[in-house]
């Protein structure tokens, strides 16, 4: 297995750790645990797909598992922030939606020999909804997780960051469907 890989699994296997640490209240600092465990995995989505252009070592098995893997780490996050009312249910379903749509559309399109590559928009809303993400567990670490105790502005924030995260994955759901519809023609 070559470094980009094993990057993308370390990305996987974070995972359970970041929602241990931002669900629990035993470990001292556990918000900000979560914080750098989220960091760090994001961080490995950066440099796998770094690493793996610039020394050509892209693979089949990378180009399955690292956008597996970014899906993870955030439905992971924006679920766990449903839970601890960070985040209201209606952005993270369709945020999930999307998720199940473009996943569907590779499996569709690969039946066919095409590769559906990850586009500007679809990496745009994939790095934004990681900032927001890590600007919502900053606030974590500094006001705590409890959202009742958050100041005005504080909350109208994280909530923004939420819908501007979910706006840019209907433009990009809605970018992916338009450029692959002859796959899902109806009429086929």
């Amino acid at each position: 297995m070559n470094l980009p890989n094993k990057l993308t699994v370390m990305r996987v296997v974070l995972v359970p750790f970041f929602i241990f640490f931002l669900l629990t209240d035993i470990v001292p600092l556990s918000p900000l645990w979560a914080l750098i465990v989220f960091i760090a995995a994001s961080v490995t989505d950066a440099l796998d797909g770094h690493i793996a252009r610039s020394r050509n070592l892209v693979t089949t098995f990378g180009k399955f598992l690292d956008p597996l893997a970014d899906k993870v780490l955030v439905i992971s996050a924006l679920v766990c922030f449903i839970q601890l009312g960070l985040a209201g249910a209606v952005p993270v379903i369709i945020i999930i939606a999307r998720e199940f749509m473009v996943s569907g559309l590779r499996l569709v399109t690969a039946n066919e020999g095409v590769v559906v590559a990850a586009g500007i928009w679809g990496k745009l809303k994939t790095a934004f909804t990681m900032v927001a993400i890590v600007v919502i567990l900053l606030f974590g670490v500094i006001y705590g997780l409890d959202p009742a105790g958050y100041p005005t502005w504080l909350f109208i924030t994280e909530q923004a960051l939420i819908w501007i995260s979910t706006a840019l994955t209907i433009i990009s759901g809605g970018v992916y469907l338009g450029g692959y519809k002859s796959y899902i023609d109806p009429t086929k």
